[in-house]
């Protein structure tokens, strides 16, 4: 493990993990998570309730230690007080008074970051100018929507120019605008080599916005690495007559074959490997209509990896 963190350190990756371990009352709640999330990309943190993503975050935050293992956030250990400084958090659940204004939520979380005084009214307009609330400073939280106090709370997690953003849920309750401009917001981040490190249940959301992901099963990684690697497998979709359990013997070696009335679905097959495949059905006597080549989704590779749950 030294060896690994020191190089790792010289690297500089966003954050690093190795064997991180944390258990409540004997009970594990997170098993030898070991990930490594690259700098100035966005980062999918997945799985479903129960898995850990919650009790990762703390350990990554510093706000839980961990049972087991180490790990880097910004080239620091974990729970580093100045890292802290350099880092953005949206909480999945939080609350602001209902009688401050937004702005006044800002001016404190910026005292409170030890931002300076003299520029932390700049940065309350700038941050809420991002999330759409320019118009809505001196309003009052208790007449947000529950939309708009989440674009405040994002507000918050973009203070002092964060080097990494850590998003819990950011757009559960957002409507389809909403999401549409918070997905603007990460690619903006991105775009200016900020990390992001997304935790959401929302799979089509990370899959239009995320480079790497993570996958949790029960307190363990039980996949990881880009979407493109992850989602690379190839499946096509045939529409053909004439087709019969006959007609598919010595078919499998292209991949796994699904037959449903006049749809063949074949799952895993290589991209070169689809003309020879249709030629074969051709010259066996099948009526071709109809070739869809198609990529797994995420939620496909996901739901496959929970079991089809």
């Amino acid at each position: 493990m030294p060896g690994t963190i020191g190089a790792a350190r010289r690297a500089e990756p966003a954050i690093l993990t190795e064997q991180l371990s944390k258990e409540y009352g004997g009970k594990a709640a997170l098993s030898d998570l070991t990930m490594t999330v690259p700098r100035g990309q966005v980062f999918g943190f997945l799985g479903p309730n129960g898995a850990g993503k919650t009790t990762a975050v703390k350990l990554l935050l510093g706000l839980a230690r961990p049972t087991a293992g180490e790990g880097l956030v910004l080239g620091e250990p974990l729970g580093d007080v100045a890292v802290r400084r350099r880092v953005g958090y949206l909480p999945e659940l939080f609350r602001y008074q209902d009688w401050l204004t937004a702005e006044e939520v800002l001016l404190a979380h910026g005292a409170l970051a030890a931002r300076p005084s003299a520029a932390r009214r700049g940065e309350a307009q700038a941050v809420l100018e991002v999330v759409g609330l320019a118009g809505r400073a001196r309003d009052r939280v208790g007449t947000f929507s529950k939309g708009m106090q989440q674009r405040l709370g994002l507000a918050v997690a973009l203070l002092g120019a964060p080097e990494l953003v850590v998003l819990d849920e950011p757009t559960s309750a957002l409507d389809p605008t909403g999401r549409h401009d918070v997905r603007e917001i990460i690619h903006d981040l991105k775009s200016r080599g900020v990390t992001v490190f997304l935790n959401s249940h929302l799979l089509g959301e990370v899959e239009q916005v995320c480079d790497h992901v993570a996958i949790l099963r029960a307190g363990r990684v039980v996949a990881q690495g880009s979407l493109d690697v992850l989602l690379s497998s190839t499946g096509v979709r045939i529409e053909a007559d004439g087709v019969t359990s006959g007609t598919l013997q010595g078919l499998e070696r292209f991949g796994e074959i699904f037959l449903r009335g006049t749809e063949l679905q074949v799952d895993g097959i290589r991209r070169q490997d689809i003309p020879a495949l249709v030629a074969e059905l051709v010259a066996r006597g099948a009526q071709v209509y109809a070739v869809e080549s198609r990529r797994p989704s995420l939620e496909e590779h996901f739901l496959g990896l929970m079991g089809g749950r």
